[in-house]
């Protein structure tokens, strides 16, 4: 299957651009790296609990026993050490990969669906994602109650975020029944994506009802619960209860990151897409069901997280260029740098208490979408 992409040309002046952005990749690649591991580790030892790199050698030494690498009898560990080195496998790690997993499936996401609706500002909220899940999980926080007393401990716990799953799915699926498959369908994709995108605006704008209801009748508990939700945050993360968001997230990247090429030809027009070979139908179904299925495990787990999957793609397509063999993979290691970094001020700021990660990342892009709606009037290049 033939695509054309921006490093498909045999001129000098194309080569030199090609070189350039292949540069710019590897470039960014590998500053993404270096800020993801730093990022990583000053999540791990900063806390109202903090982990000084002195303490890392008994740290360490406390895990290995707790792993049964060592005898306990054959070291003396002290009590403190103990205690760190718990918060870190039973607090910190799994907090950890869950923000490395959410912010890179946000910022995957939505670089596919900026390329699918060849728009900048769009983001997983356009296709009710993110509203569909809300409904759900403040539904559940409200009514939850009366079944969370004849439930065990581990289905209690696991009712909101599998709530919060269910409606990001059936909203989806509801905006691609009401869009009547005319923007999904359709082997030429001549059909109008806008009908997709009015969709999502109307079951996002039902689901923003249906939220204000259950805010009405619920309680003081249920409504701080609800608020605290609704603003995002990474401090329900367990062991026990990242694993599904895992294997959905996974599941969404396989479906996501072979896109690249079809994107690229995508963003050429439907129907010289069509005469590319690119199959519009089976595009726009991957794309949206492995948002879906991605963004919807991620708000499970981790309540709305705003801006990451539209401040995220712009930036690396700022750098890189346009072609998707590099906005897809850099997106995935942009989102997680910027939640995991965006974590550590949540966590610190208010300590022992936190803040809600989505006030963090709100006030990172909202001036950005600020910026981008200017440029955008100016006529500028966004």
């Amino acid at each position: 299957m033939a695509v054309v992409t921006d490093e498909a040309s045999s001129s000098p002046g194309m080569a030199g651009i090609v070189d350039a952005r292949a540069r710019a990749r590897r470039r960014m690649g590998t500053a993404l790296a270096i800020a993801l591991l730093a990022v990583a580790v000053a999540a791990l030892a900063t806390g109202p609990l903090a982990i000084a790199p002195a303490d890392y050698p008994a740290v360490a030494q406390a895990l290995m026993v707790r792993f049964g690498w060592i005898d306990p009898a054959a070291v003396d560990i002290a009590r403190a050490d103990q205690v760190k080195a718990a918060v870190l496998m039973d607090i910190r790690l799994p907090r950890l990969i869950l923000g490395l997993m959410v912010g890179g499936v946000l910022g995957l996401s939505g670089a596919v669906l900026q390329g699918l609706f060849r728009n900048p500002l769009a983001d997983p909220g356009l296709i009710g994602v993110s509203s569909g899940a809300a409904l759900f999980a403040v539904a559940a926080i409200v009514l939850g109650h009366a079944l969370v007393p004849a439930l065990p401990d581990w289905a209690a716990a696991a009712i909101v975020p599998v709530a919060a799953f269910c409606g990001a799915i059936a909203a989806t699926m509801l905006v691609w029944r009401l869009a009547g498959g005319a923007a999904v369908d359709g082997a030429a994709g001549g059909q109008d994506m806008s009908l997709l995108l009015l969709a999502g605006v109307a079951i996002s704008a039902i689901a923003a009802a249906g939220v204000g209801l259950f805010s009405y009748i619920g309680d003081d508990q249920q409504l701080r619960e609800l608020t605290f939700w609704a603003m995002g945050g990474l401090g329900g993360a367990r062991w026990g209860l990242i694993w599904a968001p895992a294997i959905a997230i996974a599941i969404a990247a396989w479906l996501l990151l072979p896109l690249a090429r079809p994107l690229d030809a995508h963003a050429l027009g439907d129907q010289d897409a069509y005469h590319l070979g690119i199959d519009g139908t089976r595009l726009r179904r991957r794309a949206v069901i492995g948002a879906a299925l991605g963004v919807g495990a991620a708000v499970a787990v981790s309540g709305t997280i705003s801006f990451v999957g539209l401040v995220v793609p712009h930036l690396v397509r700022l750098a890189v260029g346009p072609a998707h063999r590099g906005v897809l993979p850099l997106s995935v290691l942009a989102g997680a740098v910027l939640l995991v970094g965006a974590d550590l001020p949540a966590r610190l700021v208010a300590a022992p208490a936190e803040l809600p990660i989505g006030i963090v990342t709100a006030l990172i892009g909202g001036p950005y979408f600020i910026h981008l709606l200017r440029a955008r009037i100016r006529g500028g290049g966004i």
